[in-house]
């Protein structure tokens, strides 16, 4: 499995959600709605989900191993910083 595409959708700086991010691992199966997280310990990600019936949130795809979330967590966290830069760039250079 390969991550083939990153695009992260929505930056926020306000908030725990830092980002909304899609993903198209091998250029055949697109993932949208992969949430960043700020958490006590960094960033992480959380797959799509709805909430149930029940009240509780259900991951509507999720890797199904370990290996697969890592190669996942890694891709978005990576395009998200990238677009972290670039959007503190861009207001950077509004404020000027």
């Amino acid at each position: 499995m390969q991550i083939t595409d990153v695009r992260v959708r929505r930056v926020s700086k306000e908030g725990k959600m830092r980002a909304i991010v899609s993903i198209t691992i091998d250029n055949e199966f697109a993932v949208h709605d992969i949430k960043v997280i700020e958490g006590d310990n960094g960033v992480f990600i959380a797959m799509p989900s709805r909430k149930a019936n029940d009240g509780e949130f259900k991951d509507i795809a999720h890797p199904i191993n370990s290996e697969a979330r890592q190669k996942i967590q890694e891709a978005v966290i990576s395009g998200y910083e990238k677009a972290l830069v670039e959007f503190e760039a861009a207001a950077d250079n509004e404020a000027e």
